[in-house]
């Protein structure tokens, strides 16, 4: 479950509860106007919520989507589990969207949900019914079954694909969004933009979710677990978790595993390996968390690979580092390092989410790279660098070039002018880097460099 700061308390917050296999996730994605929860016909897809800020004219809330209420999952172990984070988003939430599906009749895990929400929700909060799969919005028939549940007498209908009774819905939480006594206003923590936001990636079963856990405040971790199992793939979408830590938030994204294509056997888990990409593609820095006890595998090179060709900040957790004696730990430290030689900037950080050795080493790493990715060099002292750097490597490729800056934007990109650019080898290049990195400080950034004809 998405966790907030208390400066964040004034965004209100909607969820969507249903039994498994109402439409949530179509719903959630056609509200926040993007494809972001995972939709499936398979039963229990959304197994974590995931949360969006969504920007109405008159109001912004964040939605949140959750695993299905009632049975009728396929992930029979984990419901418990999904359940559990279920009522939880009941109890925080200000307004309740209760989905059920219009193409059928109510069933017995329809009416379990609304015992549930007469139950555990707040007595303020409103309840508002979305009929789901209605192509034709008419609700004179069904309505008297629906208002039978004892929950609402608000109820919309909608199909999520085509976009019918979508705006009625949008005005409906805004109506009683404002009859709470909320306002819009932009001042919101989540949408400043320097937070740092933290992808947490790496093969399934590594222990992303666990490591999110322990660097949790017990506080939090007793009241938002993420699911954990021994089970590889139990997360599926990427879930966001704003963490505070001296004073400072920090957005981390716990991702489903990422897998080698031969081995996804599901549609659901291709979407799962889509939003991991995603989440690093948007990410400021990523943790590749590794299994120190277990050889670095090619995949564990591809996620590194696929970090720095997205110019994102890049730190390696050596995970499980309990289960080695000391002789052995540095053993496979050095293999790991060795291994993942092409991303040498990349700090390795030893670290064990069982016994929280070296998590808290992670947020000062972060402030690290973070800067380091926006670090900015003068033009007169690059070119002064580089000037003295030339001088010390003399080559015909280098020699020709004059000329250096630094472009706008991230990752940290020079670009070299030159009376011949195809000259500079590549070798050249790593070279030059080899040399900037000593002279200026871009540990845990990667460098990209561009050559232009002067």
């Amino acid at each position: 479950m998405t966790r907030y700061s208390l400066r964040m308390s004034r965004i209100p917050t909607v969820a969507i509860i249903g039994r498994p296999n109402t439409g949530k996730s179509t719903l959630f994605n056609r509200l926040v106007g993007k494809r972001r929860a995972i939709v499936s016909e398979i039963p229990g897809t959304t197994r974590d919520q995931i949360a969006q800020l969504v920007s109405l004219p008159l109001i912004d809330y964040l939605l949140i989507d959750t695993g299905g209420l009632g049975g009728g999952s396929t992930d029979i172990d984990l419901e418990d589990d999904v359940a559990a984070q279920s009522l939880l988003a009941i109890e925080s939430a200000d307004i309740i969207l209760f989905t059920v599906n219009g193409k059928e009749l109510l069933t017995a895990s329809d009416q379990e949900v609304a015992s549930i929400l007469r139950k555990k929700r707040k007595g303020h909060v409103p309840v508002i019914l979305v009929v789901t799969k209605c192509d034709n919005p008419d609700l004179a028939a069904t309505a008297p079954e629906y208002l039978q549940l004892g929950v609402t007498e608000y109820i919309v209908a909608v199909s999520a694909p085509h976009n019918i009774g979508t705006d009625e819905l949008q005005t409906t939480i805004t109506k009683h969004l404002n009859a709470l006594h909320f306002q819009k206003t932009t001042n919101y923590s989540l949408q400043t933009t320097h937070f740092p936001r933290i992808a947490i990636v790496g093969k399934p079963n590594v222990g992303k979710s666990s490591l999110l856990n322990a660097l949790m405040s017990d506080h939090e971790r007793s009241k938002a677990p993420r699911l954990i199992s021994d089970q590889p793939g139990t997360t599926r979408d990427s879930t966001d978790t704003v963490i505070r830590h001296k004073e400072k938030e920090y957005i981390f994204v716990d991702t489903a595993g990422l897998k080698s294509h031969a081995y996804m056997k599901e549609n659901i888990e291709f979407y799962a390996q889509l939003r991991s990409i995603q989440a690093i593609a948007q990410a400021d820095a990523v943790l590749l968390i590794v299994d120190l006890p277990q050889p670095i595998s090619r995949q564990d090179k591809r996620i590194a690979q696929m970090t720095m060709e997205e110019g994102k900040a890049l730190i390696v957790l050596a995970n499980k580092i309990d289960l080695l004696p000391p002789a052995q730990r540095e053993e496979a430290l050095k293999l790991l390092r060795f291994s993942l030689s092409f991303c040498l900037f990349a700090p390795i950080l030893p670290c064990s989410a069982t016994t929280r050795d070296g998590l808290l080493k992670i947020f000062p790493l972060i402030e690290i790279i973070t800067q380091n990715r926006n670090r900015f060099i003068a033009t007169k002292d690059i070119n002064n660098w580089f000037a003295d750097t030339v001088q010390r490597h003399a080559s015909s490729g280098l020699s020709s070039c004059k000329f250096i800056t630094q472009a706008e934007g991230v990752p940290p990109t020079f670009v070299l002018f030159g009376a011949d650019p195809k000259k500079i080898k590549i070798s050249e290049l790593k070279y030059l880097e080899n040399s900037l990195r000593k002279s200026f400080a871009f540990d845990g950034t990667p460098i990209r460099w561009v050559t232009k004809k002067k």
